[in-house]
């Protein structure tokens, strides 16, 4: 059951570590290493996913020696073109890209492909409509929020007035909380979005309260991208002023970042990508978000981002039927939290017992959290990766009780 993608069946070609070695023998050993870690464990890490070799190959093409410092001529946002010669075909490409990404989203949105990565993304997109110093209200990393939403380690909470809105007691968003405070605080940008929240996020009513108090209204789709492309979670195109993404995660692409938003903003997004943010763009990583938005629009996608959902919520009511705490109760999702407050045992300490098992996922904190970052009192669990490697619902039955064996052995010492 737990040997659907292993070496024999995968489509990596595996001659590329031979290529590698011949170069540089250690980091093809490494890489190969890490390489049969990802086909033989337990994959659960939510952010995670495995990509097709269309993508991998578009990845390491020959779109990576070229610099392409700017944007298409034609571009919407009224751009000067390149500063560098021999872009006629990547121009070509990076067009393509935007076209493909709005279809996915069945938008007409402004679209910028360059962002390294769904961080930067966030970073850029803050620039584009906000001064340094303005109010953002968002939701807070310990209840389920990104670090760059306003974490004080982070740019976002050093550059901007963060404020969060709380969840309530059983972990949902308080949508009285979040009105209440944009009430009181007349943010100049409220931020939805999350990742490691695993309940449908109400774009509408947030839409109406940034409006009611003149705020943009942003959403940061990167954990959902796949399940709102797929109709499987509420789209927030149409309600949000900004939108952003990675291209992993859920919509099984390369690492990297997207923002879509309101084409009136789009000369103020693509200026605070580049030149603010951004020098040359990673062409090779946008032909491979060409190719992932490809994939996405074949009907097969919405057939896998269903399963992943019905996977989630299987996989999340065996551990309930377990007798587990699993914050809101349940999911709607890909992912959910296991709340282990109530033991002595931290999510760093499950995370690394597991690791020793085969299992891969992740300590994250939980509402209230009482334990530092580094330990936590819970751990994220998704079935995105899985599902790709052909799991069901009984697959991911099995794993939970497999993961119960080693809570009880850590329960007993």
């Amino acid at each position: 059951m737990f040997d659907k993608f292993n070496n024999d069946d995968s489509s990596y070609n595996v001659d590329n570590f031979e290529l590698i070695k011949k170069t540089a023998p250690e980091v093809g050993k490494m890489i190969e290493k890490e390489y049969n870690r990802q086909c033989n464990n337990v994959e659960l890490i939510a952010s995670e996913n495995y990509c097709s070799e269309a993508v991998l190959a578009a990845n390491g093409s020959c779109l990576c020696w070229k610099y392409a410092e700017g944007y298409p001529y034609e571009r919407t946002s009224g751009n000067k073109g390149r500063y560098y010669g021999g872009t006629e075909f990547i121009d070509e490409m990076e067009e393509y890209c935007c076209d493909k990404w709005r279809e996915v989203f069945n938008t007409d949105y402004h679209v910028n492909v360059q962002p390294h990565s769904g961080s930067q993304a966030n970073f850029s997109a803050y620039k584009s409509i906000l001064k340094t110093g303005d109010t953002i209200l968002s939701m807070s990393l310990n209840n389920g929020g990104h670090l760059t939403h306003g974490s004080s380690v982070n740019f976002s909470g050093n550059l901007y007035d963060m404020h969060f809105y709380e969840v309530d007691d059983n972990g949902f968003i308080d949508m009285e909380d979040v009105r209440r405070k944009a009430e009181e605080l007349k943010p100049k940008l409220i931020l939805a979005g999350a990742s490691a929240y695993s309940r449908t996020i109400d774009f509408p009513k947030f839409a109406e309260i940034a409006k009611s108090v003149g705020a943009y209204f942003m959403v940061d789709i990167a954990h959902i991208a796949g399940l709102v492309a797929a109709g499987e979670h509420i789209s927030p195109f149409g309600y949000a002023d900004l939108i952003t993404t990675t291209t992993h995660k859920t919509l099984r692409g390369p690492r990297g970042g997207l923002i879509f938003g309101r084409q009136e903003l789009a000369k103020k997004i693509d200026s605070a990508v580049f030149p603010y943010a951004q020098g040359g763009p990673l062409e090779h990583i946008i032909a491979a978000k060409a190719v992932c938005a490809v994939e996405a629009l074949d009907p097969s996608f919405k057939v896998y981002q269903h399963q992943v959902v019905v996977n989630c919520k299987a996989f999340c009511k065996e551990f309930i039927d377990m007798g587990y705490n699993v914050i809101t109760g349940g999911t709607d999702n890909h992912l959910f939290l296991l709340d282990l407050s109530e033991y002595e045992f931290t999510g760093q300490d499950l995370q690394n017992k597991l690791d020793e098992v085969g299992i891969t996922l992740n300590k994250n904190s939980v509402p209230n959290e009482k334990r530092s970052p580094m330990k936590t009192s819970g751990v994220r669990i998704g079935t995105a990766p899985m599902t790709s490697r052909g799991y069901m619902e009984e697959d991911f039955i099995e794993v939970a009780h497999r993961i119960d064996v080693v809570i009880k052995e850590l329960a007993s010492k």
